[in-house]
């Protein structure tokens, strides 16, 4: 069998996901993620361009990973992130803010402008302080936890959580579709998922069954597998550029701490053992 792309990478992703083509399973997935009654169920949407005009010269440019569109003209925006750049709540904020505002059009009055939702799936552990996979934030009066609005809804979902919990079996993609979509992210690195979800497509999920044959029919295009390699090396030196600006960070902070424990007379061998430094380290630090 050919080897997949890593949905996780946001090309193949949006080559899946955010394609003309495949709004059925761009559908499925939604409806399992915003868990949405019955009645109120998904039946079509409608891919929107990802890029958004800058409004004015100095403006950062966006592009969004899936922009689209719900029948009741709410907007939803699909974001995967492979790296932990730090800064999810700002960027989140922003892109949110772009796609709410570019509704506005002349002449419209306010009331016409329409829920918008972001979504972001992310392959690090994220919001420390929640032990679920899945964490969805509104707009709240702080003391009587009132719903100001629905216009705005953001969520996370974390994969390594889900992944953990998928181990101890505490999720079943068998009941619950929202469960099988993101392992679906996780199926290229891990053989026993992937032989559950093609169990699960034969069986019982036709939408599934399309999602998995276009992911494989797109991991044997020459000319996607050429973009993928081309955006996955991209993302791995990404990855390398933020582990050293972390690493660097790290030394920076543990020298200033050195430094602080000097200037108060602190001993060599005190600061060595709480700093990790050398001795020789902490003397270069002093003659500084």
């Amino acid at each position: 069998m050919t080897k997949r792309l890593d949905l996780r990478v946001d090309f193949a992703f949006k080559s899946l996901f955010g394609t003309h083509g495949n709004e059925s399973i761009l559908a499925a997935f939604l409806n399992a993620a915003l868990h949405f009654p019955d009645e109120k169920k998904i039946q079509t949407v409608q891919l929107l361009d990802p890029h958004f005009n800058k409004e004015n010269q100095e403006d950062k440019r966006s592009i969004l990973d899936v922009h689209a569109q719900l029948e009741d003209g709410s907007r939803v925006n699909i974001e995967i992130q492979l790296n932990n750049k730090h800064d999810m709540e700002k960027r989140t904020l922003y892109y949110w803010s772009k796609m709410y505002s570019s509704q506005m059009k002349e002449g419209m009055d306010y009331g016409e402008l329409c829920k918008t939702i972001t979504i972001n799936i992310v392959s690090f552990r994220y919001l420390s302080h929640i032990h679920e996979y899945h964490s969805t934030f509104q707009l709240y009066e702080r003391e009587q936890k009132l719903l100001l609005t629905d216009m705005l809804e953001i969520h996370f979902m974390e994969l390594p959580k889900l992944l953990i919990k998928w181990r101890n079996r505490e999720v079943d993609p068998r009941e619950d579709q929202l469960v099988r979509w993101l392992l679906l992210l996780e199926a290229s690195e891990d053989e026993e998922i992937t032989q559950v979800l093609e169990e699960i497509a034969m069986q019982e999920d036709q939408v599934l069954k399309k999602a998995m044959d276009e992911w494989e029919r797109v991991s044997q295009d020459p000319e996607v597998l050429l973009a993928y390699e081309a955006r996955r090396k991209a993302l791995l030196d990404e990855k390398s550029a933020l582990k050293r600006a972390e690493k660097k960070g790290k030394e920076e902070a543990i020298k200033a701490m050195a430094i602080g424990m000097i200037q108060e007379g602190i001993a060599n061998n005190v600061i060595s053992k709480l700093t990790g430094l050398s001795i020789e380290e902490i003397e270069m630090l002093r003659h500084q």
